[in-house]
């Protein structure tokens, strides 16, 4: 594919973390341009690199390519519409009003990959892992048939916490799994800071991040859903509850996590599934997709998130520490890089199924 051949994509919130994140991963992909970037009004007008000025996060500098972009108002669909012909969406607003700008990009005829919450739950947007659950793309045909659009839709990604557990859970389900206990220690970059700009949380451990154990209790099982008449069915099964706490780490969540099964199988079986479990990225090569979906470390000591969360750019998940329990079958610690899988860069590997499989003609 040659420069010219590439869809023109608009990152909209591109000056908040995620955001720049999907910049940078964007920036010489072989499928996207990234050829208009938008924000709030008060960044409108200005250059993206003075918009960014003083508050640029990655650890690579801002693209050249992107550096003279003009901010656009991220409520001027027109304009969007004239420099791209899909958006990455992380922006920074009250749900509603996301709602409402997502719908207004689709209505418009550009396709949307959000890293936003707000449509999670619509029941005709899918909510995808590219590797779990990528038959929930077809239910943006119920979704084109509503908004009455020809080519535009949303597709999402589901919370980055979930990305450090539920890939080694979704291989097991076959099993008869029960129940699930999941604690996640979750980096300040989940919410959009460094110790920079954060500096309280040196030294420090925050047991409470709001609206995450409802998303870590619920998102899991929409992504183990079905498509049915139009819309997207939650599973009913397993039960999950959740802890979520904000611990000093830069990026990466970790889970300790405990699984009862109806049938309960062998170390030997659990590690099988985790090291065989591939799905459509994979097979197709996408850019972004790790070549091994989840590692296994038998060190006692891994994963570890400075160690770890980079496995594969970011895009690998890994696991280790499986081992009976007392009161459940077994128990094992996740981990995964909460903006590269579990945010923009899980957005792009999302964006690369939809291109191949036809979705963004």
């Amino acid at each position: 594919m040659v420069a010219s051949d590439k869809i023109r994509v608009c990152v909209v919130g591109a000056t908040g973390m995620v955001g720049q994140r999907f910049v940078t991963l964007l920036d010489g992909h072989p499928y996207f341009e990234v050829t208009a970037v938008a924000a709030s009004a008060r960044s409108a007008g200005r250059k993206y690199e003075e918009a960014v000025a003083g508050r640029w996060k990655m650890k690579t500098p801002v693209p050249e390519r992107v550096k003279q972009l003009s901010v656009i108002d991220a409520s001027d669909i027109d304009t969007v519409k004239a420099r791209a012909d899909m958006v990455f969406c992380a922006v920074d607003m009250k749900k509603d009003e996301v709602l409402a700008l997502e719908e207004k990009y689709a209505r418009a005829e550009l396709p949307v990959v959000s890293n936003n919450s707000a449509n999670r739950w619509t029941p005709d947007v899918p909510m995808v892992v590219p590797e779990i659950n990528p038959g929930h793309l077809e239910v943006i045909r119920a979704q084109r048939a509503r908004l009455g659009t020809k080519r535009g839709f949303i597709a999402v990604k589901p919370n980055c916490s979930i990305q450090s557990y539920v890939p080694m859970l979704t291989p097991l389900l076959k099993y008869g799994l029960r129940t699930v206990v999941a604690t996640t220690y979750q980096a300040i970059s989940g919410a959009g800071k460094t110790f920079a700009d954060w500096p309280e949380m040196t030294d420090n451990v925050i047991p409470y991040i709001g609206g995450e154990e409802e998303k870590s209790e619920r998102e899991p099982l929409r992504v183990w859903g079905s498509v049915e008449n139009g819309a997207i069915v939650p599973a009913k099964e397993p039960l999950i509850t959740t802890q979520c706490i904000r611990v000093p780490v830069s990026d990466g969540h970790t889970a300790a996590v405990f699984m009862s099964f109806e049938n309960k199988p062998t170390k030997e079986q659990i590690l099988k599934d985790w090291r065989e479990f591939r799905g459509l990225p994979q097979e197709l090569e996408l850019p972004s997709a790790p070549k091994q979906f989840i590692t296994y470390f038998e060190e006692d000591n891994r994963p570890q998130a400075a160690l770890d969360r980079d496995l594969y750019r970011g895009m690998g998940v890994s696991a280790g520490r499986l081992r009976e329990d007392a009161l459940f079958d077994w128990k094992f610690v996740g981990l995964s890089h909460n903006t590269l899988r579990g945010a923009a860069g899980g957005g792009v590997l999302t964006a690369e199924l939809l291109f191949r499989r036809g979705w963004l003609d």
